[in-house]
């Protein structure tokens, strides 16, 4: 039996977004090492802080200072921490709730292992040394004391005036899985090795897959007829892309186009190379081009042919 497929992949991004002003309080708060919350209608105090009651929906800007040390109403330990979490060793998750507020913030807690954590315990912020404006200013929570220390009542009303507030923030967002495809994906992906094109037929509708799905989405029937698709194909809809992706190598603008390759039931994704941007149009005819060992091709080209004509591909837009 074959060895199963897998590959490790990351999907990873900047996340930017401008700020409000309660927002904006809160996280230059932080780097002031002030913890801010909003006081509600009703006289809730959240923390963090949100522009909108999520009661009542009432925009909320009734600003509170409060405090720096809270309990702990909740916890997981954390044995293995993974690359570019808070702490390189194990740590608690904890919800905390601060001296003074109404809701808990999540972050994580600093102790010698989780024999050392239970809910209830009294813990205090341990600041960073380099505050920025960010949630991460907080550097974790640590043990308060003996663990046994009353509460600080504790909630000021605050301006949320600060000299140079964070009217921004970037926050680079990455999420890293496993990918096991299953039987008919194998098979597509083995085809692309000896670059072929395999994709499914369903036995009802007759309509072919690629890359396949294993069922046809329609019928929902197994598909098990492979059907050998393509090289060729014709362009059905595109765009020019103007913005140069991060570690692409391909100069903008250039196009990328829905192609639906000769025999398919639709179109798949591809880059159109070998003409300048502006002469690519629907029905175009391509052809893949292979370069190396590429698993994909790395662009499809002009072939030279007569446009498809439209009503020969109109039902694959």
């Amino acid at each position: 039996m074959p060895e199963p497929l897998t590959a490790s992949l990351v999907v990873e991004f900047p996340f930017t977004r401008s700020l409000g002003p309660v927002q904006s309080a809160f996280l230059t708060g932080l780097r002031e090492r002030t913890v801010l919350g909003v006081r509600t209608g009703d006289g809730r105090v959240l923390v963090p802080p949100v522009e909108y009651d999520p009661v009542t929906a009432q925009e909320l800007r009734d600003l509170v200072e409060v405090g720096t040390t809270g309990t702990v109403t909740t916890w997981a330990w954390n044995p293995s921490p993974r690359p570019q979490q808070p702490m390189s060793t194990p740590f608690a998750w904890v919800l905390v709730r601060l001296d003074g507020a109404d809701t808990e913030l999540l972050h994580v807690l600093d102790a010698p292992g989780p024999e050392a954590v239970r809910t209830g315990i009294r813990v205090r912020v341990r600041w960073a040394e380099r505050r920025t404006g960010a949630v991460t200013d907080i550097a974790c929570f640590e043990p308060a004391g003996d663990g046994t220390a009353a509460p600080e009542a504790r909630a000021t009303a605050h301006t949320g005036a600060f000299t140079e507030p964070v009217a921004g923030i970037t926050v680079p967002a990455r999420l890293e899985y496993t990918y096991a495809p299953g039987r008919a994906q194998s098979r597509y992906l083995a085809g692309l090795a000896e670059r072929r094109t395999l994709g499914e037929r369903c036995p009802s509708c007759r309509k072919v897959y690629v890359p396949p799905r294993g069922a046809c989405p329609t019928c929902g029937v197994a598909t098990e007829e492979q059907v050998e698709v393509g090289p060729r194909g014709t362009v059905t809809t595109y765009c020019i892309v103007n913005i140069k992706a991060k570690g692409l190598d391909i100069e903008v603008p250039y196009v990328y186009a829905h192609i639906a390759l000769d025999g398919a039931g639709l179109a798949l994704h591809g880059r159109i190379g070998g003409i300048p941007y502006d002469q690519v149009r629907m029905g175009l005819r391509v052809e893949p081009v292979w370069t190396g060992d590429g698993r994909y091709p790395d662009h499809y080209r002009p072939t030279g042919e007569p446009d498809a004509d439209y009503d020969a591909y109109r039902e694959l837009l």
